[in-house]
């Protein structure tokens, strides 16, 4: 028999699932919700999809898909980068948790600042990939055909040197 969970619980356990300390592992609230850590794992997808609605009597407020480091425009960095400032530790980690981020990636973004380092958006990272493969792709063309250049070239060198004992030299036979 399938055991059915209502919807109320299924957002309360993703809840808890991305509320946890770090600590704590997904298996571990799975293990004490009574329930299959892939079934959780399930449940969390569904909440980022926005598939997982909770009722209409209930007061959660609906998931919001977790937006990846990389993916933070510069302004929004440096807005969350300002906004750390007058926080201490905890409160930074407690802002990051929220917003899906590690107080190390606040670090960073705040360093590139200083730096004036510019952020390279998913774009230009995928178009410099694309250039890096096709240079790569030349080489490796080009150092092949090197390597067949450099076999014949060996090639004729032993058959010079075998028709040169079996027949002898020709600058031998001039002098």
């Amino acid at each position: 028999m399938k055991a059915r969970f209502t919807q109320s619980f299924k957002i309360q356990a993703v809840e808890k699932a991305l509320e946890r300390a770090n600590d704590v592992s997904l298996k571990d609230i799975a293990d004490d919700l009574r329930i299959g850590q892939s079934t959780l794992g399930k449940w969390i997808g569904l909440a980022q999809k926005q598939k997982l609605e909770p009722a209409q009597n209930t007061e959660v407020t609906p998931m919001t898909k977790a937006k990846r480091p990389q993916d933070w425009s510069a302004e929004a960095r440096l807005d969350m980068v300002i906004s750390c400032a007058s926080l201490d530790e905890e409160q930074i980690s407690e802002l990051c948790r929220k917003q899906g981020l590690f107080p190390h990636h606040i670090k960073q973004w705040k360093q590139d600042f200083i730096d004036g380092s510019t952020v390279t958006t998913t774009a230009s990272i995928r178009s410099d990939n694309k250039t890096l493969r096709q240079d790569n792709k030349a080489l490796k063309k080009e150092v092949n055909r090197k390597d067949k250049a450099l076999a014949e070239t060996a090639a004729l060198l032993v058959l010079q040197k075998k028709v040169n004992a079996i027949w002898g030299n020709d600058e031998d036979d001039l002098q």
